[in-house]
């Protein structure tokens, strides 16, 4: 019997995928303004990469810390 995916399980991935996109506007913003000479833009998505590294970060504490339940075979 396969379980159900539970809900806290799907908020992570939606957390994970939501953080992912930030690393990526992040690197777009950075090259952005890389292109343009603008040293203010390219430093915004920098902090954006940071941010989203953190993030990252605190979602493998909470999985790390996170009760594992095995399936029934």
């Amino acid at each position: 019997m396969v379980e159900a995916e539970r809900p806290e399980d799907a908020m992570s991935g939606a957390d994970k995928a939501r953080n992912k996109f930030e690393r990526v506007r992040g690197k777009v913003k950075a090259a952005l303004g890389r292109a343009t000479n603008d040293p203010k833009l390219e430093a915004q998505g920098r902090a954006d990469q940071r941010a989203s590294h953190l993030k990252d970060a605190g979602e493998k504490v909470k999985d790390a810390f996170r009760p594992r339940h095995r399936g029934q075979m």
